[in-house]
């Protein structure tokens, strides 16, 4: 790419670099074409997001004793990023060994460094993601489980705002009612969920946690906005080495946390193993599976699929937390999960969809199924040139973009 041109790897002819309003509007058609198989890895990503989110907050619950945590939160989140790159270590190994001869091997240091380079913004979400990983944890201190879930909802808006302003991202009139509908769903089960009484930091616990609560809504939402930006704008990077990117990132900026805090409470506090139990080792696997599944979302599927399913969590979080440690299932709550399932149901209706002026403005003539899904988000960003009036022979059926 060059002064904002691109140039097509088949015919030569040169198109304008597609904005991130119009990569979003090309999402939006896309999206709306799924096929099958796509559709069983949502259903896959679902289920999968359901049972590790809601498993989540339960075992953050189960780590407090006595009401404290007696270890260091970041160093469980130090741990679980290692976990995580040791993986995508692993999977990398095993991806090369099925490479396929001619293909560009993915261990060796020139693709190694023109990665790095390519997925450097990476770090911004790594580093949010450290400060969210905190804040679980924190959380905990003043809601039990299944109201710290029932609060992450809260990100579903969030985020569906920062798509809106920062790419461009279209929502219906229809989709947007279903997130207020959300939010009334939300407010329903929140109602007296606040303990008074006592305090933190200074503040009552009311007021402390109200700005938790901003703070641990905001902070994710921004990380993942950015997280599926980073990923799919590299889409022809193997997953598990973008993934080896963002952990490593994330390992760095937890470990640089547990340096910061061992200059200031001694030498004793850098033991990042003090104080943890049964408990914490099953928190920081389940903590690991849960980002690794995350990135699968954000590259393959969408980041309102991705909050959306965590709401279907609740009902776990919140069934696991009554049968566990006695929390009772009060109607509010039951209300809200109703409010919430009519609303995840309205928003994916396909009377919800957003419909493209124009839809047919970049035609891909007759691609062939072994490359439409290896492809498909390199022919939906080719497809954002709105201006584009490209058609590809029947001979040379590549995508539009160079790789």
């Amino acid at each position: 790419m060059k002064n904002g041109i691109v140039e097509c790897s088949v015919c030569r002819s040169k198109l304008m670099s597609p904005t991130s309003k119009s990569v979003s509007r090309a999402y939006d058609r896309h999206r709306s074409k799924v096929s099958s198989k796509q559709r069983v890895l949502n259903v896959l990503l679902v289920v999968g997001d359901c049972i590790l989110v809601g498993l989540q907050p339960v075992l953050v619950y189960m780590s407090k004793v006595d009401g404290k945590f007696n270890f260091s939160p970041v160093s469980v989140n130090f741990l679980t990023e290692v976990t995580k790159v040791v993986f995508a270590i692993v999977m990398l190994l095993i991806q090369s060994r099925h490479q396929k001869i001619g293909e560009k091997p993915l261990l060796s240091v020139s693709t190694f460094v023109q990665a790095a380079r390519n997925n450097v913004l990476l770090a911004v979400p790594a580093l949010l993601y450290a400060v969210n990983n905190y804040l679980k944890f924190i959380m905990q201190l003043y809601f039990n489980p299944a109201t710290v879930k029932m609060l992450s909802n809260l990100k579903v808006l969030v985020i569906a705002v920062l798509l809106k302003f920062i790419m461009k991202r279209r929502f219906s009139i229809i989709q947007w009612e279903a997130l207020a509908l959300l939010l009334i769903g939300i407010s329903v089960n929140q109602m007296r969920s606040v303990p008074t009484g006592d305090s933190a930091m200074g503040l009552t616990v009311a007021a402390g946690a109200y700005i938790y609560t901003l703070i641990f809504v905001t902070v994710p939402s921004l990380a993942s906005v950015y997280n599926e930006y980073a990923l799919k704008s590299q889409y022809d990077t193997s997953i598990y080495l973008q993934n080896l990117f963002l952990y490593g990132y994330g390992a760095i900026f937890n470990f640089l946390a547990i340096v910061g805090i061992a200059l200031v409470k001694g030498p004793s506090s850098f033991n990042i193993l003090e104080g943890h139990s049964k408990a914490t080792m099953l928190l920081i696997c389940n903590n690991a599976a849960q980002g690794i599944l995350s990135s699968f979302f954000f590259k393959y599927a969408d980041t309102i699929l991705k909050k959306y399913s965590s709401t279907v969590a609740t009902i776990f979080t919140g069934i696991a937390s009554a049968a566990l440690f006695g929390h009772k299932l009060t109607i509010n709550f039951i209300l809200g999960i109703s409010i919430v399932f009519i609303s995840m149901h309205q928003f994916f209706s396909p009377l919800a969809k957003v419909k493209d002026e124009n839809e047919n403005l970049v035609e891909l003539v007759d691609v062939p199924k072994n490359l439409r899904s290896k492809d498909s988000f390199v022919d939906m960003a080719a497809g954002a040139n709105e201006e584009a009036t490209h058609r590809v022979d029947h001979d040379d059926r590549q995508p539009l973009l160079p790789r």
